[in-house]
């Protein structure tokens, strides 16, 4: 199995109601050719409507659809010919994992000489050669979602759909898959759609991430982008964790807790802000801080050990509590303060990143 003609998905003004309540609204969104893009959002924010309108379970109720130049929205799901791998993996239980690969192949009358070789092909591609003759009941989880996998590139298709299909297996399980997800995209260059509300998991595996919101698309950027330039608060609070302290301007410079602050980019006017604070990126300032830090007054709530990291809680002089996560080496550890000690904390000006108060 090699790697195949890829389509570009194309959406505009894509709508679905349900009710008053809308689950898209005026959705436009374009997929590039091959790429893996994941669809992130909290549960109800309309990120399955989504994929489900792509693959044709769901009809809209205005919009367009393309699939490459190809208008799509009124084409049956069946003849999509879409790859799709469900949260569920609607696995065959009484059929052997040989024949579950070869069901869509069935389906489409390919020659039964041609079957064998390519679902061989395709299990050794999910790295399950020699598992065909096996029942579903016979695996594991991981081994279920790499046969459902196999099921869905079989018949090599241009455009795969993946509705949070990892969302059953366990931590490290989920990690490894991951990562072999993402090489097996790279291999077979196939256009992916991927569901999940899982940030960490999308920012491991995506080209690039379309936050949904409400039925909106809040920001479709590169992962690094949209962690590190989030261009509003929900996007900066649902990737990553964050707290905000407000920031007015006065003749244009920003100002935080009654103090400037060195930042880049800053937007000019009179209007408020949010200053983003990433427990990562704050650091406890010891001796004389560095020209182009930021300084924060607090004091110690807490520290919590969580094995390759501590999570140290301070309340800041501003009313406001936020952590800072550090690594949990043994010299680190030992020069956490006690709580209730007063402390500053500092944020770099290439950290410092403001966003509107919306």
């Amino acid at each position: 199995m090699s790697k195949q003609a890829s389509l570009p998905i194309t959406i505009q003004g894509l709508t679905k109601r349900y009710g008053d309540a809308f689950a898209l609204d005026r959705v436009d969104l374009h997929v590039r050719s091959g790429e893996f893009l994941t669809l992130l959002g909290p549960s109800g924010s309309g990120k399955t409507t989504l994929l489900m309108t792509i693959a044709g379970f769901t009809r809209p109720d205005s919009g367009s659809l393309k699939f490459g130049d190809v208008e799509s929205i009124r084409t049956p799901a069946h003849k999509r010919d879409l790859g799709m791998v469900f949260q569920s993996y609607a696995l065959f239980p009484h059929m052997s994992v040989a024949d579950n690969v070869a069901f869509s192949l069935k389906l489409r009358k390919v020659p039964r000489s041609e079957i064998g070789r390519r679902v061989e092909n395709a299990l050794d591609m999910v790295q399950l050669g020699g598992f065909g003759a096996r029942r579903i009941t016979q695996l594991s989880g991981g081994q279920r979602q790499r046969v459902a996998l196999a099921r869905a590139i079989v018949f090599e298709p241009r455009i795969l759909l993946m509705d949070e299909p990892l969302s059953a297996l366990d931590k490290k399980l989920r990690e490894h898959m991951q990562i072999e997800l993402r090489r097996l995209h790279e291999k077979l260059g196939i256009t992916t759609v991927y569901v999940t509300h899982d940030q960490r998991e999308a920012l491991t595996m995506s080209d690039r991430i379309a936050v949904i919101c409400k039925g909106r698309v809040a920001q479709i950027d590169a992962p690094r982008q949209l962690y590190e330039r989030p261009i509003n608060k929900f996007v900066a609070g649902f990737i990553g964790d964050s707290a905000f302290l407000p920031v007015t301007f006065s003749q244009g410079r920003p100002l935080c807790a009654g103090a400037a602050l060195k930042v880049d980019d800053a937007p000019v006017g009179d209007g408020g802000a949010l200053l983003m604070l990433r427990p990562e990126r704050l650091r406890i300032v010891t001796g004389q801080p560095c020209e182009d830090m930021n300084r924060f007054a607090g004091t110690v709530k807490g520290a919590i050990y969580q094995g390759d990291s501590y999570l140290l809680h301070v309340a800041l002089a501003a009313g406001i509590e936020v952590c800072v996560r550090g690594a949990s080496q043994r010299d680190a550890m030992a020069c956490i303060p006690e709580t209730g000690a007063a402390i500053t904390l500092g944020l770099h000006r290439d950290d410092t990143v403001l966003i509107p108060d919306e």
